[in-house]
């Protein structure tokens, strides 16, 4: 629709009383019907009208309005697919406030007994998904969720290589599982959303955007119990940062944030605006131990994710996937 046709006035059709003809907007006025009909002729008249005057505003108030709309749409013509393990549909305003009500039911902080990390439900009945090198070698796992509550659970499946595992928490049922997104969608400067546990403190919600993508991040493949308490080391450009990441290592491309991230967020989830998983924090950078979160963050992206879920699923170990 031009500017100048978003500004024409709308009126019903037929014109009332006294009204001119040529009020009527142009290319609504349906053709005339017999007299008969003439009560369903203004019901319907109004109806465009109405519809027309919708979307108008829908045009006004920008993009996220509309995709709302658009979602509407599709739901209704039965369109869009959803994600194995991601039974949840998603809906925001496009707010940090919305984005963060919406799924971080969906983010659940994990405790080995030495260090914290954070999870994404994946499934209703507790299957979920964090990085391996927050349990990797743990002997105990135990799991809070947004609401306070507790659970064990085992490590299920892992995947050293994406520094990616999936745990099972035990006797659970009707959690709110996260959705997937598409991290190939992603673009520099798209506003982003991180939820965590940073120094276990769950349901922590900080906010940036994408800084960069397809950062080496080299991270460290062995036990996680033997390294410093919340001091996972990683790898990039040519730095080596948080200790010693050992002569086992792997290297995944990263999405890059400068949503605050900290020692406790890795497992968590990083969140586009229309509250999609987009990618699992997994590194962040600082200068120091002391001095927290510098801005410069790391996650793996979700289509990696997606491309070796099916593996952890069936409960593999140390497999070897192309990244």
């Amino acid at each position: 629709m031009s500017e100048n046709q978003g500004n024409q006035p709308f009126h019903s059709y037929p014109p009332q009383p006294g009204q001119a003809p040529e009020a009527v907007a142009e290319g609504l006025a349906p053709p005339a019907r017999p007299a008969s009909h003439r009560g369903r002729g203004r019901r319907a008249g109004k109806s465009v009208a109405l519809l027309a005057a919708v979307a108008v505003v829908a045009a006004g108030v920008g993009g996220g309005t509309a995709a709302l709309l658009g979602d509407a749409g599709s739901a209704a013509a039965g369109g869009g697919s959803s994600v194995s393990g991601t039974n949840v549909s998603v809906h925001t305003d496009g707010t940090v406030a919305s984005v963060a009500a919406a799924v971080s039911p969906s983010v659940v902080e994990i405790s080995t007994g030495s260090a914290t990390g954070s999870g994404v439900i994946l499934s209703s009945d507790g299957e979920i998904l964090t990085n391996n090198h927050v349990v990797s070698g743990a002997g105990q796992v135990q799991v809070t969720f947004a609401d306070g509550s507790t659970a064990t659970a085992t490590v299920t499946g892992s995947d050293p290589d994406t520094d990616l595992a999936v745990i099972q928490a035990q006797d659970v049922s009707g959690l709110t599982a996260a959705t997937l997104g598409d991290s190939d969608a992603v673009a520099v400067g798209d506003q982003v959303v991180a939820i965590g546990s940073p120094e276990g403190l769950s349901g922590t919600v900080t906010s940036g955007i994408v800084s960069a993508l397809d950062r080496d991040v080299t991270v460290s493949t062995g036990d996680s119990s033997q390294q410093q308490p919340q001091q996972w080391p990683f790898e990039y450009g040519g730095g080596r940062y948080n200790g010693d990441t050992g002569d086992s290592t792997t290297t995944y491309q990263a999405i890059q944030t400068d949503a605050s991230l900290n020692p406790g967020n890795s497992g968590g989830a990083l969140v586009n605006m229309n509250g999609e998983v987009i990618g699992i924090n997994s590194a962040m950078y600082s200068a120091s131990a002391a001095s927290g979160s510098a801005g410069l963050g790391f996650a793996i992206p979700v289509n990696t994710v997606k491309s070796v879920l099916s593996t952890l699923d069936d409960g593999s170990s140390g497999s070897s996937h192309n990244v």
